[in-house]
């Protein structure tokens, strides 16, 4: 079982999707933790996010470069590897547990 199999499997009832062919893991439509190239991404509230990106000298999760996405930090690689990063992915899990639900795109 891969690192991001273990991680995912903390978070047993979100839906694992394929985006930009990297695994994720999402809960009601809101996209919380995955994999993009050789980064862990984590979607953090405000106060943990904070707290991640002073913590570990982290810095946000920029998919194009110049283009951050304000809510997800890189996991250093180091921590994706330490059993610290899994009280991470819980507390992305809760912030996306208290996220509204995305509406589903609609069928033409």
């Amino acid at each position: 079982m891969s690192r991001f199999d273990e991680l995912a499997s903390l978070a047993g009832h979100a839906d694992r999707k394929q985006m930009f062919g990297y695994p994720t893991c999402v809960l009601n439509g809101n996209m919380f933790m995955g994999l993009h190239e050789d980064s862990l991404i984590l979607r953090l509230a405000g106060v943990d996010r904070a707290e991640f990106l002073s913590r570990y000298d982290a810095a946000l999760f920029e998919p194009m470069p110049g283009r951050p996405m304000k809510e997800y930090v890189v996991v250093p690689p180091a921590l994706a590897g330490d059993d610290e990063v899994d009280d991470w992915v819980r507390r992305s899990l809760a912030y996306a547990e208290q996220l509204p639900p995305k509406k589903g795109k609609k069928q033409t």
